[in-house]
């Protein structure tokens, strides 16, 4: 029993008398109290509502309120924590007083049901039917069939159909009627707590079982579209879900458009409009879902306020709950999962919990193929940026026409970000001077001679907020080019990124950035050089003690042959074969990387 207020009793009968003898029967409280184990009602007696007729006591059970039983600890003993459902505008109540006016009743709140006591026999309903649309109603709160007959196989069937006890109304007593409303109480929650544990475990098992299955498809799948596909045909074939369907935000437009969906459909994504703005149409879940990055859950399709754009098209296909689960990857939405369930009150808190786990799962496998298409693809999209009040010391250093800076690779080590480039029209002094004046980048290091056309190296620390967003779509800051006053930025990704997104991602992390050029181009792989391209470029000795050194086994792991072995076969030192091989190697792979560079500046 709640300790906001005092035990609610739904007593629904239609002899005065009995009802009358009922309520005296409960005017005591402590006994009631000390049974339930609560002491914080203040001394209030239980508040009895009273029906004379089953068509107002289920119409009082389907208040929006009254169909939650509160467990002795003061918590939620039925409804899954979660984000709350909004109720309906107005519900209608009954008082506990027969005298009080219907307009009163009207306005009251109603209160939650605790138990409901119940007599078989009414105006409109007769015999254990009486109970069964009781217990077929959405009511939660235990029942107590009362009845004047004295049959013991109608007890025994009462008890059978779902309710906690069965009294004979000439038998009862006062502390009968107290302690078998306390019985009935502990027994509903311990069946209620049994009930959620069996969905906590049977939606563990079955969650586990999905994302196992859908960890396979995001190997066996050879794109995204397949692997959302997949998802979709997963979770709609278990029998708890009815309806899935993955989509996102259109770039440019607030509207939600589907990529994949399984299950009852039947024209349900055609019909309805969903949005994330401040519209009609932008109140629901899923709006909430990608504003939040994080569940949301919708108990009760009937009552939800927020479902009134979708509630018809729900209903007509026996929707009753949902859940709004974004697919999120370092930090990145990737879309937003939606699931339909024919039984309200489906999504318990753990299965919550387990749904966000899989939406994890599912934004790990989309960014995992997104950077092996990247890996493998030989074309891929370019995008390029004009970034204004970026680095401004630098920029402001190469206005004048001729001077020039290029970086033309980065490497992430750790939390900072190593750039190697080159620069013509500036001397390296000047140079120097503008990185030193710009924040976040230390470290400028002049790798090789010459005043005004050089190569060099610098460190980029603090924000790299930018490098981390790009990586984490299959993609990679490519180069940079500074001239003539104006700071330009290539991206590289693979031709199956949303590239609209990610002009979107980067312009936000990157504030001063805008899309100016996309373009596809063919990477091709290093190019490896022929034996003869190698003999015009090494000397006989380099040569010899290259392929010396290969055929003698110096290059496997673990080494056949050591550096001195090797040496005394060429009869030489140690120090000058390591010297010979040294230049070989540097002309080998000169050879590689300046064919591929000449490649792709000849496309």
């Amino acid at each position: 029993m709640s300790g906001d207020g005092p035990l609610e009793i739904l007593l629904i009968e239609d002899n005065p008398g009995d009802a009358r003898l009922i309520e005296e029967m409960l005017s005591g409280v402590e006994e009631l109290n000390r049974r339930l184990g609560s002491d914080t009602s203040n001394g209030e007696s239980p508040v009895v509502h009273h029906e004379t007729r089953l068509e107002d006591g289920l119409a009082y059970l389907d208040s929006p309120d009254a169909d939650v039983t509160l467990s002795t600890d003061g918590s939620d003993a039925t409804l899954p924590a979660g984000p709350a459902s909004e109720p309906e505008s107005e519900s209608v109540s009954k008082s506990a007083s027969a005298s009080e006016s219907a307009s009163a009743s009207e306005s009251a709140s109603t209160a939650p049901i605790n138990v409901v006591l119940l007599d078989l026999n009414l105006p409109d309903s007769a015999g254990l039917e009486t109970l069964t649309a009781v217990l077929e109603s959405d009511a939660t709160a235990p029942v107590i069939v009362l009845t004047g007959l004295q049959d013991s196989d109608a007890g025994i069937e009462a008890i059978s159909r779902g309710a906690q006890e069965y009294l004979v109304k000439d038998e009862v007593t006062s502390p009968m009627l107290v302690r078998t409303i306390a019985h009935a109480i502990k027994r509903h929650e311990q069946l209620i707590e049994r009930e959620r544990r069996r969905e906590e475990l049977e939606a563990l098992n079955r969650l586990n079982r999905i994302g196992q299955e859908i960890t396979r498809d995001a190997i066996t799948t050879s794109s995204r579209e397949a692997l959302e596909q997949a998802v979709c045909d997963r979770l709609a074939d278990d029998d708890a879900y009815r309806f899935v369907w993955i989509g996102d935000v259109t770039p440019g437009s607030p509207q939600v458009v589907p990529r994949a969906a399984a299950g009852v459909e039947d024209g349900y994504l055609d019909e309805i409009t969903i949005t994330d703005d401040d519209g009609e149409h932008g109140s629901g879940p899923t709006a909430l879902a990608i504003e939040t990055e994080e569940i949301q859950v919708v108990r009760n399709i009937e009552r939800d306020s927020s479902y009134e754009p979708w509630r018809e098209s729900a209903q007509e296909r026996s929707f009753r709950s949902s859940a709004a689960i974004p697919i999120l990857h370092d930090n990145v939405r990737y879309g937003i999962l939606n699931v339909y369930s024919s039984r309200p009150h489906a999504f318990t808190e753990y299965e919550q919990t387990l749904l966000g786990r899989l939406g994890d799962v599912i934004g790990h496998a989309i960014a995992a193929l997104e950077r092996k298409d990247a890996l493998l693809s030989d074309a891929v999209l370019e995008l390029e940026f004009r970034v204004e009040g970026a680095i401004e010391p630098l920029v402001e250093a190469t206005a004048r026409e001729s001077a020039e800076v290029s970086i033309e690779q980065f490497i992430r080590s750790g939390d900072r970000i190593l750039a190697y480039g080159s620069a013509e029209g500036i001397a390296h002094e000047e140079l120097g001077s503008a990185i030193d004046r710009t924040d976040d980048l230390e470290e400028f290091r002049v790798l090789t001679p010459g005043r005004n056309e050089y190569d060099f190296e610098l460190t980029k620390t603090g924000d790299i907020e930018l490098f981390e967003t790009v990586a984490s779509r299959g993609g990679r800051v490519k180069s940079a080019r500074i001239d003539d006053g104006t700071f330009r930025l290539v991206i590289e990704l693979s031709q199956q990124s949303e590239t609209a997104r990610v002009i979107e991602t980067v312009e936000s992390v990157c504030p001063g950035a805008n899309y100016a050029a996309q373009r596809t181009v063919n990477r091709s792989s290093p190019s490896i050089p022929s034996p003869g391209l190698l003999e015009t470029k090494l000397t006989d000795r380099q040569y010899e003690a290259l392929e010396t050194a290969y055929l003698s086994g110096f290059f496997e792991w673990p080494r056949t042959s050591t550096g001195e072995e090797v040496a005394e076969r060429l009869d030489i030192s140690p120090a000058t074969f390591t010297q010979h091989l040294r230049a070989a190697e540097e002309k080998f792979f000169d050879s590689v990387f300046s064919a591929t560079e000449a490649t792709e500046d000849g496309e």
